[in-house]
């Protein structure tokens, strides 16, 4: 028996539920009394405050995350200069000292093929492979001056979203999940869609809980088909018979959490609890067939078909419905150029058709609804791409290598100020000229919205209060992006 364990009083609450007899049906309704009690706080547990630190402004997070990396310089951040010196050498500066990913000996520049057009009152220069998210700036915070300290896909998205560049780190919507709990006991609160034909480049470790209790981690939602793997009942086992089973389950789980100590067990039996009801509330939400026909028109979205827009539509859907975060992932955005799969003028162009249209449609949609006060959406990749040509192996297709020291994101909702553009890259779009805005900047401002201080908030972890921002980061909420 762990001695750790028994430094408390001996009537645990495991030992409680787990000798007076009571069902599992029982000890949700209890946790749903509680829950209805504290609104919605920091999970209950030893030392654990209740609540946000500070009023939050927004409500919910959905956040696109564009897999591989879209090339800032053809469709946020125009370069005339760049354009005028298309063809020729680089400056040395740009190669000597550096690390690129797969650029040899001295490059030539690369204009970007694309022209760029103002949009809205605010005038905001964008191109025209994202003519509706042109139509959405006046809405929304363009950053023309992330940057980052990672070069190559995994790391740099894992440091993107779990402010650690190695496997093992909890992902911000597991921190929000862990922090803020739920608004919807029939839903997870963090919840991940993904689209372009297969996972991120870091795999599933970018929703992960890593050290944080495992029922905070990402809830992965299919598009078509059953929307959750493996949760539906088997053949021969009606919804009163699952309910049993769960009940005898949670007993001999419970019991064993008396003996061992160990909180996963008792988190285990949430998941199990919070899987039976989602058989009961996530058909109905997943069902964007019963939207009208208009909603369809905005998004491009088709039902049973497995898509972007789908998911961008399923988005708005489960904020509505109380999820505090979701998660989008397009993969496909790595414009090499090896090929007329991964170069600029025909790869880049399909990717943008397949998301333009969605991305700013979630925006409108949650607008119209009066759902984007309270809603951060945020749209980006893990970061930029180089202005000079790769031709990889002597390829003449178009194609921009990784590069981390600028890139473009955009943010709107949740008070963040509307026709804004901030920073500023160099006339080739290589270095940051002011402004500059880091990842962990960019993840003390999203969790500061939500009403989280990521300095308050740690989780002991072997020997280390572990934290989404280190406690010696420089990073900081960026103020001046929200009113």
């Amino acid at each position: 028996m762990n001695p750790l364990e028994f430094k408390r009083s001996m009537l645990t609450r495991r030992a409680f539920l787990a000798n007076s007899g009571l069902s599992l049906g029982a000890m949700a309704l209890a946790d749903l009394s509680a829950a209805e009690g504290r609104a919605s706080g920091f999970p209950a547990g030893d030392g654990a405050p209740l609540g946000p630190h500070h009023s939050p402004r927004a409500r919910s997070v959905i956040y696109l995350h564009m897999s591989g990396s879209p090339p800032q310089l053809d469709m946020f951040d125009p370069k005339p200069r760049l354009q005028e010196l298309h063809g020729s050498l680089c400056p040395k500066s740009f190669i000597e000292g550096k690390r690129l990913a797969f650029i040899k000996g001295h490059p030539t520049l690369l204009g970007s093929p694309f022209s760029f057009g103002r949009y809205g009152e605010s005038g905001v220069e964008v191109s025209e492979l994202v003519p509706h998210m042109g139509q959405i700036m006046d809405r929304a915070t363009l950053i023309r001056t992330m940057h980052t300290d990672q070069f190559n896909h995994g790391p740099a998205e894992l440091r993107l979203f779990t402010g650690d560049r190695n496997v093992g780190a909890a992902a911000m919507g597991a921190w929000a999940s862990w922090g803020l709990g739920t608004e919807n006991r029939d839903l997870p609160a963090f919840v991940v869609l993904t689209s372009g034909g297969t996972d991120p480049s870091a795999g599933k470790s970018v929703w992960g809980s890593g050290f944080l209790p495992s029922a905070t981690q990402g809830v992965r939602l299919r598009g078509s088909g059953e929307p959750i793997l493996y949760v539906s009942d088997p053949k021969g086992m009606d919804r009163n018979l699952r309910r049993r089973t769960l009940d005898a389950l949670a007993a001999l789980n419970l019991r064993r959490a008396e003996q061992q100590g160990d909180p996963e067990t008792e988190a285990r039996i949430s998941q199990y609890e919070l899987a039976f009801r989602m058989q009961a509330s996530v058909p109905e939400l997943m069902d964007i067939g019963q939207e009208p026909a208009d909603v369809h028109e905005l998004y491009g979205s088709q039902p049973g078909q497995a898509s972007f827009a789908n998911n961008c539509l399923l988005a708005r859907r489960l904020v509505e419905s109380g999820v505090r975060w979701v998660q989008l992932y397009d993969w496909g955005w790595d414009t090499h150029g090896t090929g007329t799969g991964d170069d600029l003028l025909t790869a880049l162009p399909k990717k943008c058709r397949e998301t333009d249209r969605a991305a700013a449609a979630l925006v409108l949609d949650l607008d119209r609804r009066g759902l984007l006060d309270e809603t951060l959406v945020v749209w980006g990749g893990e970061f930029g791409r180089t202005a000079m040509n790769e031709a990889r192996n002597g390829s003449t297709y178009w194609g921009r290598d990784h590069h981390p020291d600028c890139f473009s994101l955009w943010m709107a909702g949740a008070g963040v100020h509307r026709g804004r553009v901030v920073g500023e890259t160099d006339e080739l779009g290589y270095t940051i000229a002011e402004g500059a805005i880091s990842v962990h900047d960019l993840q003390d401002t999203i969790m500061h919205l939500m009403g989280l201080d990521t300095r308050s908030m740690s989780y002991p972890y072997q020997g280390l209060d572990r934290r989404l921002v280190g406690a010696a980061d420089h990073s900081s909420v960026q103020h001046h992006l929200f009113s």
